[in-house]
């Protein structure tokens, strides 16, 4: 019984070692309650884990599934569609704690504060877009769930760059502040600009890469970004039956804005649609160059298609 005792106590601090190379086991499905529990020991160093526990018995804790991204793919959008099952709870704010290096360094407890109060029974869901095309988020991920259930929502590539700079403009135009053509920015010295960042993060190919060395494709579940816009109801159908939530979305819930034209949402009989930032008509594009950014698009395409096991309807 002593060496028992004396095994687990030297179990419990000796240092945790991390994989050079995961043996991921797609099979292990842990309890959230108990990664929750091994996470903080390990982080008990740093942190002295103190729980919020509400008297309704809500409680913060760590997120059993993360919308990662695509940056201008619709995340904001998944997660308020998902928002609509009782059985999700969702952080409001791009929480950035695997990519940002101040966040990422107060630890664990701190994450946990950022969540909202769920109960027992309920998925905690928080996205940060970025996440998707940070090399050294999938790792961090991994080491703190290895069953964690990720939903990567993407549009059609070039697309999603008109959507990138769209966004950047305006942010500017509310500042008063000038900013050049996209023109300016898709080309250098007569040709195609493949550094401008907008177009690195539409490579998915190479992103979806660093995630596969960490979670197998089961763990993934990728949204239509494209088909979410035009008919949302059949998609989030889909991330229910990814999550193993209980049916409660309906068709009902959704409705065409004309005005907007795009769908908003219906809950309980109170109607609400996403912020007016989203829907922003993109920039006019020489149809010239723009046929060379989705030509430039269609073999990295391919190889995600084939690194995947899906096609989607992109140009």
């Amino acid at each position: 019984m002593a060496a028992f005792l004396l095994g687990a106590v030297l179990l419990i601090v000796q240092p945790q070692i991390v994989p050079s190379r995961p043996a991921i086991n797609s099979n292990a499905e842990t309890s959230s309650q108990s990664v929750q529990r091994e996470l903080l020991k390990k982080t008990s160093q740093k942190n002295d884990f103190k729980e919020n526990i509400r008297s309704n018995g809500s409680c913060q804790q760590l997120p059993q599934t993360i919308i990662i991204g695509v940056r201008k793919g619709g995340t904001r959008a998944l997660l308020e569609m998902l928002s609509l099952h009782p059985d999700i709870a969702a952080a409001e704010s791009e929480v950035h704690f695997f990519d940002w290096e101040d966040h990422y360094r107060n630890g664990l407890q701190w994450y946990i504060n950022q969540m909202p109060f769920s109960y027992p029974n309920q998925i905690t869901v928080e996205k940060t877009p970025a996440y998707f095309t940070s090399p050294k988020v999938p790792e961090r991920v991994y080491n703190m769930n290895q069953s964690m259930r990720l939903l990567l929502i993407l549009r059609d590539p070039s697309e999603r760059v008109l959507s990138d700079y769209t966004q950047v403009l305006y942010n500017h135009m509310q500042k008063h502040k000038p900013y050049p053509s996209i023109e300016q920015f898709l080309i250098k010295n007569g040709e195609l600009n493949v550094d401008y960042k907008a177009i690195n993060r539409s490579l998915y190919y190479i992103h979806m890469q660093n995630w596969l060395k960490y979670f197998p494709l089961d763990h993934i579940h990728i949204v239509d970004g494209d088909k979410l816009i035009k008919d949302p109801f059949p998609e989030i159908e889909k991330v229910e039956r990814f999550l193993k939530l209980s049916p409660q979305i309906n068709a009902s819930n959704f409705y065409f804005n004309k005005t907007k034209g795009f769908y908003c949402l219906r809950d309980s009989g109170r109607e609400r649609c996403l912020h007016e930032s989203k829907g922003r008509a993109h920039p006019q594009v020489d149809t010239r160059l723009l046929e060379k950014l989705q030509e430039y698009f269609h073999e990295p395409n391919k190889k995600f298609f084939e690194l995947v096991g899906r096609t989607f309807d992109w140009h």
